[in-house]
């Protein structure tokens, strides 16, 4: 039997802040969290973009020595909204360790900047600094180091999941946790995904001619999602993280419920690898209704990929018109805190969930001139007061992976 599946926590840090009140106030004042590159004398001298979704208020950590010793920066992040989503969900410690929560967490990487010291060391023509690499090194680096600093952390023991496609990973780890939950594999899913402060992954994107570089000296009009003077992406930095729930569990326990997963879909363009493919997409926005069982007139508002590329905006505009006509909202949240990598579904997830809380809707920062190419869609470009329902959160990454997630506002 399928089960319904809510939201009963989450958090996020974010480039446009890292408490609830902090990202809506961003959001409904426009204010960007797009800052100049920090100094770190590894690449920033030999890329073209100069800019970073950076985030400027960090949590203060208080992990005790036990857990940091196998954390990088970005198992810090992971934590830290995983510490504050089981927080504010209220789960006991017994069902936390009971082994009917799982984690679905995953990050782009690991963290590069833990792999960059390895390298380092390993490369340096001083031998004797090779004892200062341990084991504890591969874990704060690898791949899967925030889903297990985050289930070591909280005695999890239920399943784990680490996904690590690019800009789908923290929609994956929720789409994923909501069918380990819908069809009864897990009780509660604890799901999303972080990346930290990186220049070699902007250098990636700088060397493909996508990134930003036009406004290097006015860092808060960059990214510019379906504008006419898009230049490219803004790589960001940050976490996010939800936790679901069977509905009968958290009604019986009296969880606040913040809001509904009601269909997922990941497909894959199957051919070119960096190329966003319109077919592609619009199955995976198809599938997603599918799987939701609602039709697209029932959708009001999409928060779309749309990381500001060339051809990337243009080719998701023709998808989303192509399945929704100019029907439904559409804004493009990256335009506030530049792409996010692994963070983004998630983070995305929980905005949707505020505005559908608090009944507005955030325009697409920097949409000043739309392009002709983009026109056929409902673009917000002013605050709005509006009910959203029902929200779809658009994401593609590297690799032709498409996915759609749908959540809903509760009604019992």
């Amino acid at each position: 039997m399928e089960r319904r599946v809510v939201i009963t926590g989450g958090a996020a840090i974010t480039p446009i802040g890292s408490t609830r009140e902090a990202i809506v106030r961003s959001l409904t004042e426009g204010l960007s969290g797009v800052r100049r590159m920090k100094d770190d004398d590894l690449l920033v001298p030999h890329i073209h973009c100069k800019v970073f979704g950076t985030v400027s208020d960090p949590p203060v950590f208080d992990f005790v020595r036990r857990d940091r010793k196998t954390m990088g920066p970005v198992a810090y992040y992971a934590c830290q909204v995983a510490k504050e989503t089981l927080a504010q969900s209220g789960l006991s410690d017994d069902f936390i360790q009971s082994g009917r929560l799982g984690v679905a967490f995953g990050s782009t990487h690991g963290s590069p900047t833990v792999q960059r010291d390895i390298y380092r060391t390993f490369f340096s023509d001083d031998n004797t600094k090779l004892h200062n690499v341990g084991a504890v090194d591969y874990l704060k680096s690898m791949v899967h180091t925030t889903a297990v600093n985050i289930t070591k952390m909280f005695g999890i023991r239920g399943r784990v999941i680490s996904s690590s496609t690019a800009c789908t990973t923290s929609s994956q780890s929720i789409g994923f946790g909501y069918e380990a939950v819908k069809y009864g594999l897990q009780d509660a899913m604890l799901c999303g995904g972080a990346d930290e402060y990186d220049t070699t992954t902007v250098a990636v994107f700088d060397n493909l001619l996508a990134c930003s570089t036009d406004f290097n000296d006015t860092p808060q009009l960059t990214p510019r999602p379906f504008d006419k003077k898009r230049d490219g992406l803004v790589v960001g930095e940050g976490a996010g993280c939800v936790l679901l729930e069977d509905l009968d569990a958290a009604k019986k326990r009296g969880a606040k419920i913040l809001g509904e997963v009601i269909g997922f879909s990941c497909y894959n363009n199957g051919g070119d690898l960096i190329l966003p493919n319109r077919e592609g997409i619009a199955l995976a926005i198809e599938q997603g209704l599918a799987n939701a069982r609602i039709a697209a007139t029932d959708v009001d508002w999409i928060s779309a990929h749309a990381t500001a590329t060339k051809m990337g905006d243009v080719t998701e505009a023709q998808s989303i018109a192509a399945v929704y006509g100019n029907r439904p909202f559409v804004s493009g949240l990256k335009s506030y805190m530049g792409h996010t990598m692994g963070s983004c579904g998630a983070i995305e997830t929980l905005i949707a969930l505020y505005q559908m809380a608090d009944g507005f809707i955030a325009p697409t920062l920097n949409l000043e001139t739309v392009d002709e190419r983009c026109a056929m869609l409902n673009h917000v470009t002013r605050l709005m007061e509006a009910p959203i329902h029902i929200a779809s959160i658009q994401n593609f990454a590297f690799g032709g992976v498409n996915t759609c997630l749908f959540v809903k506002k509760f009604s019992g």
